[in-house]
């Protein structure tokens, strides 16, 4: 749990396999619950993706981030997502 202006925001957890996938979504929801504007928050992923996986360019980092995003964040899906194999 992590607190914002005084009041906890609860951070939800579940069992994503691979650690970039895990780290970015724990990240954007995190920055998302402190306040951080969306845009700015996905960036912020995107570049975390991008230092896990240097070799990946610009646009398959934002393909995936905004996959993992929408599949973990906005739709709660608790499935398998395509993704990098780490």
């Amino acid at each position: 749990m992590i607190c914002r202006k005084g009041s906890p925001v609860v951070i939800k957890t579940s069992q994503i396999a691979r650690n970039c996938e895990r780290a970015v979504v724990t990240a954007y929801r995190e920055l998302r619950g402190c306040g951080t504007a969306d845009l700015r928050a996905f960036r912020s992923c995107t570049t975390l993706y991008r230092i896990h996986h240097p070799e990946a360019s610009i646009d398959e980092a934002r393909r995936l981030v905004s996959e993992w995003i929408d599949h973990h964040v906005v739709r709660e899906d608790n499935g398998p997502t395509r993704g990098c194999d780490c």
